[in-house]
């Protein structure tokens, strides 16, 4: 059967990608010419190439980087479909992080200002963490102070150093002075970073030995916040429970994408909040939100507990729902100055 060919131009014209993107994508093995003529140099390509062609082009419309496609044109179609859909939720993460942060600029630069009631604004918090039920060490670790809401979930050999490490070298943060939102956000990134570095050093050269971090800086009127795991963070306002972070893993199994470990380091997710009295945040490892769906927690927070008897309730709850793993929790309310008790 006799295979039809077309010049690198006629085939660009087809598959809506430029000759400049075609030598591209050869040399980066990504799209390679069926032919090249070996006096010439000049490329040819086979129409049964259009399909993979058009793929290429699709996903760089979408904004896919390089390697990636090159991994999911290795795909079968169903598993395409799903990295395309894990890419596109990260978009949307991503997006919704810059416009938070396109909202707060536009109010400095514009010199907006809150009202005085949210300038006084504090929090009220508690933190809960729990062996469970079947593991035989806790590896999570938790904190909840004046400024600084956190939760690690340590994995490998030595998980729990890890976690302990990774808050610990944010803790700091509990005694830093006013901090502007403008500034909160590029400090909690530095703080992670400082986390990250203490986890590597802990883990050595291998990356067996890691520790999730989902970690809130208050700012007094607001919250920067930084996430890279899969422990989350919930906001429940007006009675409704939104989750404000992404988890950074393969669908329902354990492969983490995303961690503090002994290997390269990886970036976090980081996003401002803006606060309301009445809103309540929590933080949480994985042990809760795999023993209980969203719409438990959810009964759960809005039962009328403080923060001290919501975390109980949930420890209690995702233990009694088998507490296959280490479950930890820190919920924080957004209150009025002066209503602390």
């Amino acid at each position: 059967m006799r295979t039809e060919f077309l010049t690198i131009g006629a085939f660009a014209r087809a598959s809506r990608l430029s000759p400049k993107a075609l030598r591209l994508y050869d040399e980066l093995e990504l799209l390679r010419p069926a032919r090249v003529d070996p006096d010439t140099g000049y490329r040819y390509y086979a129409v049964a190439q259009l399909e993979r062609a058009r793929l290429v082009a699709w996903l760089r419309r979408l904004g896919m980087p390089l390697a990636e496609i090159r991994a999911v044109c290795a795909l079968d179609p169903v598993d395409a479909a799903r990295a395309v859909q894990a890419f596109w939720a990260r978009v949307e993460a991503e997006t919704a992080a810059r416009r938070d942060l396109a909202a707060l600029l536009v109010g400095h630069l514009t010199g907006a200002s809150r009202s005085e009631c949210s300038l006084m604004l504090e929090l009220r918090h508690a933190a809960r963490t729990d062996r469970g039920l079947v593991r035989p060490a806790n590896q999570d670790t938790v904190h909840a102070g004046r400024r600084l809401l956190a939760v690690a979930d340590g994995f490998g050999p030595a998980g729990a150093p890890a976690s302990s490490a990774a808050v610990a070298a944010l803790r700091y943060l509990d005694e830093a002075g006013e901090l502007p939102e403008g500034s909160a956000l590029d400090v909690l990134e530095d703080a992670v970073r400082s986390a990250a570095e203490a986890v590597r050093e802990l883990a050595g050269a291998g990356d067996e030995v890691g520790t999730t971090l989902t970690a809130l800086l208050w700012t007094g009127s607001g919250l920067a916040v930084a996430h890279i795991g899969d422990s989350r963070a919930y906001l429940l306002r007006d009675g409704e429970l939104v989750r404000m972070t992404r988890d950074h893993r393969v669908g329902q199994g354990l492969l983490l994408l995303r961690a503090l470990t002994g290997g390269p380091a990886a970036t976090a997710d980081l996003r401002l909040q803006e606060a309301r009295e009445g809103d309540r945040y929590v933080l949480c490892s994985d042990g809760l939100t795999e023993a209980l769906p969203d719409a438990r927690i959810k009964d759960l927070l809005t039962g009328g507990a403080g923060p001290e008897r919501a975390v109980r309730l949930l420890v209690e709850a995702a233990n009694e729902a088998g507490g296959p793993d280490n479950v930890s929790c820190v919920i924080a309310d957004v209150v009025a100055a002066g209503q602390l008790v």
